[in-house]
């Protein structure tokens, strides 16, 4: 069971929640997931692309324990160009919803210098619990 948190007379966040009390007997992390597919190849260069296939992995690690985007509770996002992410929130959005539906857990976005991968311009991890 989650609820999302919203202290009387805030506004709701739009995409995200500030907090989310989760009640369940499995918690899932899962670790940062970039841009690749599974065979560890970068399709995109594109960062909408990217954050969809982050998602997509996500997703897949998250089917793998019977778990689906409903049972995330925090998400932390790391991108390399701030920039970048608020020119592409249109696109971002829609791909969010396209994999993980209308589910809006608690999330923070961080910009980084750099990620591991050279190629990678957004880096996503999760925790779940079900």
């Amino acid at each position: 069971m989650h609820i999302s948190l919203l202290p009387e007379g805030w506004p709701r966040p739009k995409g995200y929640s500030n907090a989310i009390l989760a009640r369940g007997n499995e918690t899932i992390f899962v670790g940062g997931q970039i841009g690749w597919n599974s065979d560890f190849v970068f399709e995109s260069n594109d960062f909408t692309d990217q954050v969809k296939q982050a998602l997509t992995n996500i997703t897949d690690i998250l089917a793998s324990a019977d778990a689906g985007p409903e049972h995330i509770t925090r998400m932390t996002w790391y991108i390399t160009d701030k920039q970048a992410y608020v020119n592409n929130l249109r696109g971002i959005g829609a791909a969010y919803r396209e994999v993980m539906g209308k589910h809006f857990p608690a999330m923070s976005v961080v910009e980084v210098s750099a990620l591991i991968e050279d190629e990678a311009l957004v880096e996503i991890e999760v925790t779940a619990v079900k």
